[in-house]
């Protein structure tokens, strides 16, 4: 298969590239730096950090709450990954140099209270890590600094302020995107409670630049709606975990590999990025010292490509509070569940049923997910929970209902269906990729969703490729109807995808290429119970339709009516450069949505 000969290339490619350094071949060669063995460090011998706090909104006179105003800074820092490894030169967000911290600080937002944050880009000329210059990337290599800008995922707020990947800008603004305005953002934060991530989004460069370290936590917190479930609280129990892989070299510092899978098409892009050592709150495989009680953990995947199916040794389980950015209805119980990148879950474990003084988070998720038939992955390690030998009594409860005002998904709402297919293309004559579509066009090319304020869509999400894409839409939220597999996908996708352009010949028409004949017979996949509700990330599985229902309205109505727009967000939507949507593992595979052009002749009555 084509992920399997992925796999295969990217390890002869490291193996290359250590070579290569060891013979002293490449800046870290001159220095006889080579590929670190991560077997070499030893696990468990650094303590979970927490990282620290910015509350993003303000306390005036009498206790009443204001908007919040926070300068956030993107700086080149060093950060100690491991006891055993030397310090790290990293991107890092931080109220300045010397606090930045990788993840970045946790922003904890009050539900209906703006945050107004300004992002400052203190980055040095040149990237620390390769970069690929035959991407359609952000300037970057003449001297004017590494772009970037930052996207809250999961927010729901103006395009001026979603962090557009054409709106990037430089350190001193010495070069901007076309759809740059202003490095100052707010976020209104009139959604439901839930959780949510910030990281960097420039185009291009997005990939490489949360490797450096450009990513951090958001939360959005509603005491009045929240207390009363009496779920774990308070920093020590109710606690956010980011999870992701890396590669160092033996000086410590991060390793990309430079060669692409193609060099003479992409001389260094790579369909993935795979990391030996797996890290959490940006300790390699941490400690964390726990009660025999309940504990919160709000779990974040932030990986380029790795997939996370995560268990607890000792038969200890997770109860789901949330997902993505949204509370469930009602809690959902599992031995475990896979993670996708930029995928998030909100869990419960309880400590007091362990049997050991040691429990251990493990993943045995392949990667590339979903592998190959048959093919069983090594289960890993990610951190170690040490737990006390007293038990104790308990104040926090879950409660047998969470949030369930939330509006039941109903399929007869939507106002239009959509298709929205993913292809791989390759060499001609190889299995090697050398670009990803959505719809057959690229990034730049006019858009062609046009969704109306207030509606909600269905989207025919058609996985025409091997491997499992996490497909992310930005201020929209979906539910997950269904989703089945496509038979003779060969044949299908024959006709599906034509020209690399799409369109030509009834090419990129599911309905011409007769999507419902090819799903006849298929294998209907169960959506787990813990992912039934709202999302903005959805992981569709290769050679299958995913049947989203798509809202382009709020969740709560009465953020809507609070601002006199029936049905609407509280803002204008046709202002600024648009919305996207994306898959978030390839930097490639990213296609414009709700341009303010596209949305300039509706009006909301």
């Amino acid at each position: 298969m084509v992920k399997r000969r992925f796999l295969a290339a990217c390890l002869l490619l490291l193996a290359t590239a250590a070579a290569a350094l060891a013979e002293g071949e490449g800046e870290e060669g001159k220095r006889g730096v080579r590929v670190l063995d991560a077997g070499r460090l030893e696990k468990f011998v650094d303590e979970l950090p927490d990282m620290p706090v910015l509350r993003g909104y303000g306390v005036a006179e009498g206790g009443n709450l204001v908007a919040g105003e926070l300068t956030v800074g993107m700086h080149d820092t060093m950060w100690k990954f491991h006891r055993d490894l030397p310090a790290t030169r990293v991107f890092a967000y931080g109220a300045s140099k010397e606090t930045a911290t990788v993840p970045g600080p946790t922003i904890v937002a009050m539900k209906g209270v703006p945050t107004r944050v300004t992002w400052t880009n203190h980055l040095p000329p040149r990237h620390i890590l390769p970069w690929d210059r035959s991407l359609a990337t952000a300037r970057l290599g003449n001297g004017t600094g590494v772009p970037t800008v930052a996207h809250l995922h999961g927010g729901v707020q103006q395009s001026t302020s979603d962090g557009h990947s054409m709106a990037w800008f430089t350190s001193g603004f010495a070069a901007t995107g076309p759809h740059f305005s202003s490095p100052a953002y707010e976020y209104p934060n009139q959604q439901l409670p839930g959780n949510l991530w910030y990281h960097d989004h420039a185009m291009g460069l997005t990939r490489v630049n949360i490797l450096a370290g450009l990513l951090g936590a958001y939360r959005v917190v509603d005491p009045a709606t929240e207390a009363p479930l009496g779920l774990p609280s308070g920093a020590e129990f109710d606690r956010d975990l980011v999870l992701f892989d890396r590669d160092f070299m033996r000086d410590g510092a991060l390793f990309m590999n430079a060669t692409g899978n193609n060099p003479d098409v992409h001389p260094q892009w790579q369909p993935e990025y795979f990391g030996a050592v797996v890290v959490a709150n940006g300790k390699a495989w941490p400690f964390l010292r726990v009660r025999r009680r309940r504990y919160r953990f709000r779990i974040l995947n932030a990986s380029n490509a790795r997939f996370f199916r995560l268990s607890l040794s000792g038969g200890l389980r997770f109860v789901h509070v949330g997902s993505d950015s949204v509370y469930l209805a009602r809690p959902v119980p599992t031995e475990g569940f896979l993670l996708a990148p930029s995928e998030m879950a909100d869990v419960i474990v309880d400590f007091a049923g362990a049997k050991h003084d040691a429990v251990t988070l493990r993943s045995d998720a392949p990667a590339p997910y979903p592998g190959d038939p048959g093919e069983k992955a090594d289960t890993v390690a990610v951190m170690k929970f040490v737990v006390a030998s007293k038990p104790e009594h308990d104040p926090s409860t879950v409660p047998a209902t969470l949030m369930p005002r939330y509006p039941k998904p109903d399929a007869r709402e939507a106002v239009v269906t959509r298709h929205i297919a993913m292809y791989e293309y390759t060499k001609n004559g190889t299995d090697e990729p050398t670009h990803l579509y959505l719809n057959g066009a690229a990034y730049t090319d006019p858009v062609t969703e046009t969704p109306r304020e207030g509606t909600s869509e269905l989207w025919e999400v058609i996985n025409l490729t091997d491997d499992n894409h996490p497909l992310h839409v930005h201020l929209a939220v979906f539910t997950v109807l269904k989703q089945r597999s496509l038979r003779r996908v060969d044949e299908f996708r024959d006709c599906m995808r034509g020209s690399a352009s799409g369109g030509a010949g009834g090419r990129n028409d599911a309905v011409a290429c007769g999507m419902q004949r090819h799903l006849a017979g298929g294998r209907r996949h169960v959506v787990p119970r813990q992912e039934r509700g709202w999302k903005n990330v959805f992981k569709v599985r290769p050679s299958t339709v995913a049947t989203l229902l798509v809202r382009f309205k709020p969740l709560e109505e009465s953020s809507a009516t609070a601002s006199g727009k029936s049905g609407g967000f509280p803002f204008d939507v046709t202002a600024g450069p648009g919305y996207v949507y994306h898959c978030h593992v390839s930097i490639k595979q990213r296609k414009p949505l709700l341009k303010s052009q596209a949305w300039s002749s509706f009006t909301c009555s």
